[in-house]
């Protein structure tokens, strides 16, 4: 009797431990699918924030082609063209759909890539732009921008929760597949015609070495405090020397106790490089014109004259404005500070003046331009001049080039910045200002 009840409990305990084993397993099964699901879902989601990024710039650049008006910035456009087309295909093809929900997809960005080595073959070959090629680019144009604006409010969708890419079915090769959301803008595609891109010029502002500091004098620690509780309007028992900064423009950065505030001075000259005041803005009592006055009054007060105004932006009760320095006329783009203005008190949040630092200096423009009138032919003809002046871009190698600048509109409202050597009267660059009720910027 007494070995039949041992047996019984031995049977109950291996039955016990038995189901504790396979519920645990359960349990880590359970987990180990769930984090490959969320590993999935990541991959998924980083493919699809790809495609709308690659979508985006397509049809940007698509729309500098339809304003550019020498070969030589078609030939430039059209190979960017086809690596943004290559990289919306690549990001399409990592996405869980099958390949009848996006074989529309698939044939336009492949001929958008092979429209323009079509085009960038034909200005190898001397052979200009036809009114044919222009017409077939603003086809090719008002589609991208029905794409690039569906995979948008995908990927908006996707982030609401409303696509979930673990919901996919698994087609016969074991490859999920998402029908849901993306036949709408298949549709949009099937009868697209067969055929045969912070304000402008800032990026690379820190790879050049300054010229305003290079052979200016080191000063001292306590010099470069009062510089800095100066431009702050703070207390120096406020701030502590935190630390140094190196690079081409090395620097001593202050901040308070508990980082709300930071500030860079230049070891050489002194100069206020940089500050950031951290402070939410909770309501907005200022008008654009009086925060825009409130920016100039205070770059006077740093003793920063002929500096105008490029362009603004406006975020969480907090304007951003770009200045560039204006050289007796000629707006010098290179010469760039930037301040944060807040929209309730007016006070400076944010200053930076690293191009500024990096670029100003005295030019001598040359006297003996190429005609300005004969630059302004040289527009593309759907483009309509508003205005032009001299201005100074950089360049891609980090050098400077002086171009007249036309401001121009499109016939689709479209306001267009468009650049021209000014002294050999090549086409140099295009800008699309993309324009809101919180400011202007450019692409």
């Amino acid at each position: 009797m007494k070995c039949k009840r041992r047996c019984l409990i031995r049977v109950f305990t291996f039955g016990i431990f038995a189901l504790t084993v396979l519920i645990a397993r359960n349990f880590m099964l359970m987990d180990e699918a769930r984090r490959n699901t969320l590993v999935l879902n990541a991959s998924y989601a980083s493919a699809l924030e790809q495609l709308a990024d690659a979508c985006k710039n397509i049809s940007e650049t698509l729309e500098k082609e339809l304003y550019a008006g020498s070969e030589k910035t078609h030939k430039d456009l059209s190979v960017k063209l086809y690596q943004q087309a290559s990289a919306a295909k690549t990001a399409l093809s990592q996405l869980p759909m099958g390949r009848a929900q996006t074989n529309n997809t698939y044939k336009f960005l492949s001929q958008v890539g092979n429209y323009s080595l079509a085009v960038g073959k034909k200005l190898d070959k001397d052979k200009g732009i036809s009114t044919k090629d222009y017409e077939n680019i603003s086809k090719l144009y008002d589609f991208s921008k029905k794409l690039a604006q569906n995979i948008s409010e995908m990927e908006s969708a996707l982030n609401a929760g409303e696509i979930d890419f673990s919901d996919a079915q698994i087609d016969t090769q074991g490859v999920p597949e998402v029908t849901d959301g993306f036949s709408d803008f298949e549709q949009d595609f099937k009868d697209y015609p067969s055929l045969i891109y912070d304000g402008p010029f800032s990026d690379n502002i820190m790879e050049k070495k300054p010229k305003m500091t290079q052979n200016a004098q080191q000063v001292s620690r306590k010099k470069a405090l009062e510089k800095c509780c100066m431009a702050m309007n703070i207390s120096a028992n406020d701030l502590e020397d935190t630390s140094e900064v190196g690079g081409n423009m090395p620097a001593v950065r202050f901040s308070n106790k508990d980082n709300t505030v930071c500030c860079e001075v230049t070891k050489n000259g002194g100069y206020i490089s940089y500050f950031l005041k951290s402070r939410p803005v909770e309501e907005e009592k200022m008008s654009r014109q009086q925060a825009l006055k409130t920016g100039e009054k205070y770059l006077d007060y740093l003793g920063i004259l002929s500096m105008k105004t490029t362009y603004y932006d406006i975020h969480n009760g907090i304007m951003t404005v770009n200045y560039a320095y204006d050289d007796l006329g000629t707006c010098v783009y290179t010469d760039l500070i930037k301040l944060s203005i807040a929209l309730d008190n007016g006070e400076i949040l944010g200053f930076d003046a690293r191009g500024f630092l990096v670029n100003h200096t005295k030019r001598e423009h040359p006297k003996k331009l190429f005609s300005k009138l004969r630059a302004q032919e040289r527009v593309s003809p759907k483009l309509t001049v508003q205005s032009s002046r001299l201005a100074v871009i950089p360049t891609e190698n980090l050098e400077e080039k002086l171009c007249y600048e036309f401001k121009c509109k499109a016939k689709n409202g479209r306001n267009v910045l468009v650049y021209f050597d000014a002294l050999t009267g090549e086409e140099q660059q295009i800008l699309l200002l993309v324009e809101s009720p919180s400011g202007t910027l450019t692409v």
